[in-house]
């Protein structure tokens, strides 16, 4: 007998863009192990995984990410024409609640928080009742490109602007134990930017916003510890990567099997 089974966890997803879909491979490492998720807190597409997983769809959400490629994501794309974005983020969900259902959270066998950001304050917002997608969007409002996402009065942009690994929602959660995947995580192959490189400016607002995200991480991770943390390297993939899923996925695995007893 697995003697990881009915061992419980509260897991903690933290945004990074496509790299996020290694969170499913880290998921599915748990389940073989017999650990049980009973608690999820996410960020952006941690928020996304992890709001999926909780509704029981995660085996079809990752059968149709894996197919996913780059023109089908632009196809995805609804321009939007009143300013603080560039993309609605319309299509994307309603394909999201196609393939998942239309959810409350409060419904979800599984306890759920989405962390977003309150665009004019600064500060954290923990999302845990309610449509789950509203939720996931308002999570997932990558700033620039999303449009901020209009949630009970208040302008909501990604989670990851001030908590890229939102630990402290799970802090109430009597599981045996707490884990964390960081996507923020140390660099292994990414070469360093000759002197007279030319980059554009979407280049530089993502490096930017890729090394703020990893500072905070670091910082919230020291002054939060979660048990065990899963750290998946910031340069394995870009923001919108989605044609590598099954790279990622099969990433987060290898991290999991490595890091769990």
């Amino acid at each position: 007998m697995n003697n990881q089974k009915n061992k419980t966890v509260s897991l903690v997803l933290g945004s990074g863009g496509a790299r996020g879909l290694a969170h499913i491979g880290v998921i599915h490492v748990l389940e073989e192990k017999g650990y049980e998720i009973t608690t999820i807190a996410g960020c952006s597409i941690g928020a996304l995984i992890g709001g999926i997983y909780a509704a029981g769809k995660l085996d079809q959400y990752e059968e149709w990410v894996r197919k996913l490629t780059k023109l089908d994501m632009v196809n995805m794309m609804d321009i939007s024409w009143e300013g603080g974005g560039l993309v609605k983020g319309d299509k994307i969900i309603a394909k999201m609640i196609k393939l998942v259902g239309d959810r409350q959270i409060e419904d979800l066998p599984i306890g759920f928080t989405a962390v977003a950001t309150e665009l004019e304050s600064g500060r954290e917002v923990w999302l845990n009742s309610g449509p789950l997608f509203d939720a996931i969007r308002s999570s997932c409002s990558l700033p620039l490109f999303f449009t901020p996402a209009k949630y009970k009065e208040k302008m909501l942009v990604d989670g990851g602007v001030v908590n890229p690994v939102p630990i402290a929602p799970v802090f109430d959660a009597q599981t045996d134990l707490t884990l964390a995947v960081n996507l923020g995580g140390r660099p292994e192959r990414m070469e360093p930017l000759k002197p007279r490189k030319v980059i554009g400016s979407y280049d530089v607002a993502y490096m930017v916003f890729d090394a703020m995200q990893s500072t905070i991480a670091r910082q919230k991770l020291a002054a939060y510890p979660p048990d065990l943390v899963i750290d998946i390297p910031r340069d394995a993939a870009r923001t919108f990567d989605v044609d590598k899923a099954t790279e990622m996925i099969e990433l987060g695995r290898r991290a999991a099997e490595a890091a769990l007893p």
